[in-house]
């Protein structure tokens, strides 16, 4: 069994999650389940980055002390991705113990293996408290940070620890080039090698003591640089610096936001090339969550609160509609009328339809038992071609692909139902041949639920369950849709799995 250890992006802890770091966890969670259903040792790791001055800010205007803030903050966004179904293994904090130990650790071993990487000096310029980082020229337009034009950019001037950055551009190109370190989609891996050819400049690492993070090891006048703190999340999770941590490390997928890739795909691999460890075999950068064509964050506000679209339809209903019609790759806009258009359209009208058809016409026609028929080739084949393309897609990370795949063979059930017409059969008794497309739609059901566990958890199990607290048994695997046997098996009665629902717009 192969191991998979994935991450996400940790989340600042200075405001309640949108849409935008929904798109994220349930991008991951979707790829940890497939990964699951492929048969892979799956470790898939999320958490919270608590060491900022915008946590200072908020819990200040909060009235509480920045711990309570972090605490408050780290159970809203657990309760937020519990609802979602997020399916993590681990949940780490940046003010755990373990993370501490983790981050003075890569620093002590950055200093015993290149020991010139890390130096001090004055650093002056434009402060985004938004982004935790100063900006350069190429990232502000009309004198504010382009991923928070809202802000004001603070200028600032003090002296600090820095890393060497500079030193790592060749190398950088060369790992990127090769593949040795994988950045995609290619869009996001372009950006990032235009990045490191323009040159590289050294990264201040530190901060002038601030009252809330991570003294920096032998200098108590300075705190760590939230930055260079939080992507250590990845290593110290593992257990770093602790022997058997290389059980999990290197990372076989980050997955962040593509706002974020000069951090992930240049200073990370930077810090971990300095410490002689293991670089991330793959990052991905999603797109964003926009609202007429506007990025959603905390700090400009959001015209759809992650609230109101999950209580909209449900968790489900949100995680396909997020992956299907926003993806995983580009920016993608939310509207309720694309949401409710895909609600009704491939939800309602396509999966819940099919799943309610079959299973009502095998307790009408066969007394809840799965007849014993022959497979019906138009079917079988059009599931088979639908598995090989689905694992194409989820393999390479295209999961709106994916998601595609199977609504489509749900798509050709109903279709199958409308060209065998199995009400006629029954009246004219062709017994046999009724056998065979009720026996057909049930294993295309049973497909459907495990095709479809990545992206609507909840529903994949409410279908499965339908079958049996053992179908299939033990834990769900890709080889259930291969040939699923539900022959002589006793259903129950299907429910309505996603109601229509008539309501005013948002």
């Amino acid at each position: 069994m192969a191991k998979f250890y994935l991450t996400t992006a940790i989340d600042y802890s200075n405001g309640e999650p949108h849409l935008g770091h929904a798109l994220e966890k349930i991008g991951a969670d979707c790829i940890a389940r497939y990964r699951r259903l492929a048969g892979d040792d799956v470790h898939f790791l999320m958490g919270m980055d608590e060491h900022s001055q915008s946590v200072i800010q908020a819990a200040a205007r909060g009235g509480v002390t920045p711990r309570e803030w972090v605490d408050r903050m780290a159970e809203t966004f657990a309760d937020y991705w519990a609802r979602l179904h997020c399916s993590h293994d681990d949940w780490i904090r940046t003010t755990e113990p373990r993370h501490v130990r983790g981050v003075t650790a890569l620093l002590e071993r950055i200093r015993q293996c290149r020991p010139d990487d890390l130096f001090e000096a004055d650093y002056e310029g434009l402060y985004c408290t938004g982004c935790e980082e100063f900006k350069q020229g190429a990232q502000i337009v009309n004198g504010r940070c382009i991923e928070h034009p809202t802000l004001e950019l603070v200028p600032t001037k003090e002296r600090n620890h820095f890393f060497r950055l500079s030193a790592y551009g060749p190398r950088l190109l060369e790992l990127i080039g090769s593949g040795a370190l994988r950045v995609e989609p290619a869009i996001r891996r372009n950006e990032v090698v235009r990045l490191v050819e323009a040159g590289l400049q050294d990264v201040s690492i530190s901060r002038q003591r601030l009252p809330w993070g991570i003294p920096f090891p032998g200098d108590s006048d300075q705190t760590v640089y939230v930055w260079f703190d939080a992507l250590i999340n990845y290593l110290s999770a593992t257990g770093f610096p602790d022997a058997g941590y290389e059980r999990l490390w290197p990372a076989d997928l980050h997955v962040i936001g593509k706002g974020i890739t000069r951090f992930h795909c240049v200073v990370w691999p930077a810090m971990l090339l300095a410490a002689g460890l293991e670089l991330p075999r793959l990052v991905w950068a999603h797109g964003y969550v926009q609202w007429e064509g506007a990025k959603m964050s905390k700090t400009a506000g959001t015209a759809v609160s992650l609230d109101a679209a999950i209580e909209r339809y449900g968790a489900d209903a949100l995680r396909y509609f997020l992956l299907r019609e926003v993806g995983f790759t580009n920016d993608g806009d939310f509207t309720w009328e694309r949401f409710d258009a895909r609600y009704e359209s491939d939800l309602a009208n396509t999966l819940g339809n099919l799943v309610k058809r079959s299973l009502d016409m095998i307790h009408s026609y066969r007394g809840g038992i799965v007849p014993r028929g022959a497979w019906a080739a138009p079917l079988e084949d059009a599931a088979h071609t639908a598995v090989a393309a689905y694992r194409r897609a989820m393999d390479a990370y295209r999961l709106e692909e994916g998601a595609a795949q199977w609504m489509d063979l749900a798509a050709r059930a109903n279709r199958y139902i409308q060209e065998t017409l199995p009400w006629e059969l029954k009246k004219a008794g062709r017994d046999a041949e009724l056998d065979n497309v009720l026996a057909s739609l049930a294993r295309t059901v049973v497909r459907l639920a495990v095709l479809a566990e990545p992206f609507v958890p909840a529903t994949a199990e409410t279908v499965l369950r339908l079958f049996g607290p053992a179908t299939p048994p033990g834990p769900i695997r890709l080889a259930a849709v291969t040939d699923p046997d539900v022959a002589g098996r006793p259903i129950a009665k299907p429910p309505i799995l996603f109601p229509k629902l008539r309501l005013a717009p948002a």
